[in-house]
């Protein structure tokens, strides 16, 4: 499922909601915001960074602008999990959208700026090894199978150097960008330290480029948010990983059990404390914490345990408490 297919799910389903409301509406209803019976917002909410929280940032935009906030003008750009942190410590965005919790060095750069913020995770994530939907020949690889792929330095262009049992197929790689949260994640698990990686292979901040890549090559490999592999599974395999204990496939429940080792985790959307006084963006972030579940569930991520909702909102509340 392409971002299209599903703004026109969120629409479709947002319209059957409005339909059966519309029996206990009044015409003065129609015209107060969408959080508690507000006036009708206007402005600018920008949200920046990571390819793979965008997805959710976007279903939750759309939602928002179809529950009565249609003068608000809420722009989601990919810039990558660090090109998104660039641009949120230089003030030039609201929200930033991350894969990854900030950088040190991130941190310095927003406090340098005078940024404050506060984080919040939004969603979780198994990050997904994927293969292409024709390989018939692996179904599981083990983190060090990984390393031997991907450390730095790796000359392993085919599959049999990976498993002897493998056979002598070409091994063509696609995945994350230098700019990539998902990419700082991903070496960091496998390879032991963020950012080793060796060079040698297709990088994009886009998903679907590894996605076309993996997709169209008989022998590709690849790797990237769970979200992506569920809108591409007539293209795509996910492999199933053995951190230690076994095989494990990703899923919602082995992201959210922790069980999928090394490779489950949290997915964060940054607000700066003065984006938060402006009363778009706060009334855009209540929506997006109080319809947290229909949101993650329309754009397919894995939802929060009751224990994550609990903790978005009370650190949203203490944003707004603040400001």
């Amino acid at each position: 499922m392409n971002r299209n297919v599903l703004s026109r799910r969120v629409l479709a389903g947002v319209a059957l909601a409005a339909l059966a409301l519309a029996g206990c509406s009044s015409n003065a209803d129609k015209d107060t915001a969408s959080n508690g019976g507000d006036k009708k917002l206007a402005g600018d909410v920008k949200v920046d960074g990571s390819s793979t929280v965008a997805p959710l940032s976007e279903a939750a935009a759309t939602i928002y602008k179809e529950n009565g906030q249609s003068g608000v003008n809420v722009s989601v750009g990919t810039s990558g999990t660090g090109g998104g942190f660039e641009k949120f410590c230089k003030g030039e965005t609201d929200i930033s959208d991350a894969s990854r919790p900030i950088k040190d060095s991130e941190k310095q750069a927003c406090e340098a700026a005078g940024v404050k913020y506060k984080e919040l995770i939004v969603a979780n994530d198994a990050l997904t090894v994927v293969v292409n939907k024709d390989n018939s020949f692996v179904d599981c690889l083990t983190v060090d199978q990984l390393k031997k792929i991907w450390e730095p330095g790796s000359k392993v262009n085919n599959w049999n150097q990976v498993d002897a049992k493998f056979p002598n197929e070409p091994l063509k790689l696609f995945g994350a960008g230098t700019d990539s949260g998902t990419f700082d994640y991903f070496t960091g698990a496998i390879n032991g330290k963020e950012g080793d990686s060796r060079t040698d292979y297709t990088a994009s901040e886009n998903d679907n480029v590894t996605v076309q890549g993996v997709g169209g090559t008989k022998g590709g490999l690849g790797y990237f948010g769970y979200t992506y592999f569920e809108e591409n599974t007539a293209k795509l395999k996910a492999l199933k990983i053995d951190g230690g204990a076994g095989c494990v496939e990703p899923s919602v429940k082995t992201a959210q059990d922790n069980s999928y080792k090394p490779l489950s985790r949290p997915l964060f959307i940054y607000v700066s404390d003065a984006a938060s006084k402006k009363a778009q963006v706060t009334d855009f972030v209540d929506f997006y914490i109080e319809n947290i579940d229909d949101i993650v569930k329309e754009a397919k991520f894995v939802p929060l345990t009751d224990q994550q909702k609990g903790t978005l909102k009370s650190e949203f509340d203490s944003l707004k408490a603040a400001s």
